[in-house]
């Protein structure tokens, strides 16, 4: 099913993904492994919410629910079966494989202004102090956005990474306060310049990353 913003809970398999992706024990403690965030940001959609609202009662950090954090807008796609929409919005992704501002879910989202949300959001995270360490619980098509954006991939050609349920990825983010132009992976605002690099990605899947 194509999920977007219909608000789906996690079911018990979605808990143990994502228990094992934040390295937590069977009775959904922390463990030596468990990263020590110290900032802990959520989708408000509850298949991220209800998880990030347990991790913020184990780690006694406050939990920031924030909306653009949340997963594109599908409009009248939103909740069809995979098989459906494929049919349906194959014409529209085959546009979209030329030019990114073809997507536009009807009644949704258009990809272009997914795009400059998220982006805007990643750009939020940089202003953290230095030392930060934070943990968005977010969705697969967000992760569309920053990985490609920060490996200075074309957004339209991220199709072989693979972003699986509860995939842990890691980047830093830097700023430069004194520039302003930018290329490749770098970010701009009107008076700041973002770097980003990608450390590591579907940790959970390798032992020993998680607390890297």
């Amino acid at each position: 099913m194509l999920r977007g913003r219909i608000d789906h809970p996690l079911s018990e398999l979605g808990w143990s993904q994502m228990q094992k992706a934040a390295a937590l024990t069977s009775e959904r403690e922390l463990s030596p492994s468990t990263p020590s965030w110290t900032h802990l940001i959520s989708s408000p959609l509850l298949r991220c919410r209800a998880f990030a609202e347990h991790l913020a009662r184990v780690t006694a950090l406050e939990l920031r629910v924030v909306d653009q954090w949340q997963e594109i807008d599908y409009g009248d796609w939103d909740g069809m079966q995979l098989s459906d929409w494929r049919e349906e919005a194959g014409p529209q992704f085959k546009e979209f494989r030329k030019d990114v501002s073809k997507l536009h879910p009807p009644n949704g989202e258009a990809f272009l202004s997914f795009k400059e949300r998220i982006l805007a959001a990643m750009n939020e995270l940089a202003e953290l102090p230095d030392g930060s360490h934070a943990l968005v619980v977010t969705h697969g098509g967000v992760l569309r956005v920053v990985l490609p954006t920060v490996l200075g991939m074309p957004l339209n050609r991220s199709y072989p990474l693979h972003i699986p349920f509860a995939s842990f990825s890691r980047i830093t983010l830097s700023v430069d306060l004194s520039a302003s132009a930018t290329s490749g992976n770098e970010r701009s605002g009107s008076d700041q310049k973002i770097r980003a690099s990608l450390l590591f990605h579907n940790a959970a899947e390798y032992e020993g990353l998680l607390s890297y």
